[in-house]
């Protein structure tokens, strides 16, 4: 691991941002009342283009209403992907010889799962507004758990 350079954040760009898909289910008489709270799932996925300098970040969350008593929950769901051109990232990655597996400065995978995350939990805030979703926050979380 000490062959993997040292994360330089000023060398980190996003050059392409797209919501592959946004969904948002509120069935007709859901009582807002009955709110207990809210339920999430995340998935996170990096892939590298080494050659082009280039790291894809996918990120997926669901959110789900909590009712006190049943009923059909209110729902949404985002698929957000993120581009990043990683000036130097010959130096943060290293590929196993095998060519199976890479070796990933753990800075560059915190980086990168925090931009990722932070961006996403604004884009929901907006997107949630004028919904019984309107008050659900992603939470602030160690980033590596992300990662995992």
């Amino acid at each position: 691991m000490s062959d993997l350079g040292i994360l330089q954040p000023d060398k980190i760009n996003i050059v392409d941002f797209k919501i592959i898909n946004g969904s948002l289910s509120n069935p007709f008489g859901f009582k807002a009342d009955l709110l207990e709270g809210h339920q999430f799932d995340v998935n996170f996925d990096l892939g590298f283009n080494i050659e082009d300098k280039l790291v894809k970040a996918d990120f997926e969350v669901s959110v789900f209403t909590k009712s006190k008593e049943e009923q059909d929950e209110v729902s949404g769901k985002f698929h957000f992907v993120f581009v990043f051109l990683v000036e130097n990232l010959e130096q943060l990655v290293i590929e196993d010889k095998d060519k199976k597996s890479l070796t990933i400065n753990g800075d560059l995978g915190n980086a990168l799962a925090s931009i990722c995350y932070s961006t996403s939990r604004g884009i929901l805030m907006s997107r949630f507004q004028g919904t019984p979703l309107k008050d659900f926050i992603l939470p602030v979380i160690d980033p590596n758990q992300l990662l995992k």
